[in-house]
C-alpha cells in the first residue's frame, strides 16, 4: 500500500486531504506542528478525534522554539474584546517553508516519499511562503536534496471547493477548527474565520 506523510492541523483542509487519500487507499502518517500557537491543544484535540480511523497515530512534533518571543497574534492570543487582528497581525516569519521542510525530513527518515498538505488557492495570506507561486516551486525547491516530493490536491481549489469535497466524502466540516485568533472558539472576524464562513455561505448556495 502505497504511504504519505500528511500535514495536519485539524482544520478543514488538511483533514478533507486525509480523508481523500483515505479513500484512494493510501496510508497516511499525520504529522502534527506544534510551533507554539495558542490553539495548539484544541488543533491537537481535533487532529486526534476527526482524523479517518484508517490513518496511522499522528506525531505531534515541537518547534516552538523557533518562535520565542514572537509578537504574532498566532503565538501571542489576542484579547478580541478589546483588540482586531489582521493578516499583518498574524505573520510568522517562514512559517510555512519551515513547515515542508520538517515535514520532508521526517518523512525521509520513515521511509516516506510523498508529503501532502492542506493548503489552497487562497489569496488572504500575506506570507510569501503561502503563495501560489512558493507552492508551485517547491519540488524544484527540494530537487536534489532528497528524494521527497510535495503534493496539494487542492493548491488550485477555493475554499468553497474544499467545502463541496469534503462534503463528498462525509467529513465532519462543523467541528474541524481553523481559527488564528482565538484559543478556545472560531471567532468569526479573523481572516480564516472570514473566508470559512463566506466559502460555507458559498457552497450552500451551489
Amino acid at each position: 500500500m502505497k504511504k504519505a506523510v500528511v500535514m495536519v492541523s485539524g482544520g478543514l483542509d488538511s483533514t478533507t486531504v486525509c480523508y481523500l487519500l483515505t479513500k484512494m487507499d493510501i496510508k497516511i502518517q499525520p504529522i502534527f506542528f506544534d510551533y507554539g500557537q495558542h490553539c495548539v491543544e484544541i488543533e491537537w484535540k481535533n487532529v486526534n478525534e476527526l482524523l479517518p480511523p484508517e490513518v496511522l497515530r499522528p506525531e505531534r512534533l515541537n518547534i516552538s522554539d523557533i518562535f520565542i518571543g514572537s509578537r504574532s497574534r498566532m503565538i501571542c492570543e489576542a484579547d478580541l474584546w478589546r483588540e482586531s487582528v489582521s493578516d499583518d497581525d498574524l505573520y510568522l516569519p517562514y512559517r510555512t517553508m519551515l513547515f515542508f521542510a520538517v515535514a520532508a525530513a521526517r518523512a525521509q527518515t520513515l521511509g516516506i516519499l510523498d508529503v501532502y498538505s492542506g493548503f489552497i488557492n487562497s489569496n488572504h495570506a500575506k506570507e510569501i511562503d503561502c503563495s501560489t507561486e512558493f507552492m508551485n516551486g517547491l519540488d524544484e525547491l527540494s530537487r536534489g536534496v532528497g528524494a521527497v516530493r510535495f503534493h496539494a490536491p487542492f493548491r488550485k481549489n477555493t475554499k468553497a471547493d474544499v467545502i463541496r469535497r469534503a462534503l463528498e466524502l462525509n467529513v465532519p466540516i462543523g467541528r474541524t477548527f481553523s481559527c488564528q485568533a482565538s484559543s478556545s472558539f472560531p471567532c468569526g472576524a479573523c481572516p480564516n474565520c472570514v473566508e470559512r464562513l463566506k466559502a460555507l455561505a458559498e457552497a450552500s448556495t451551489v
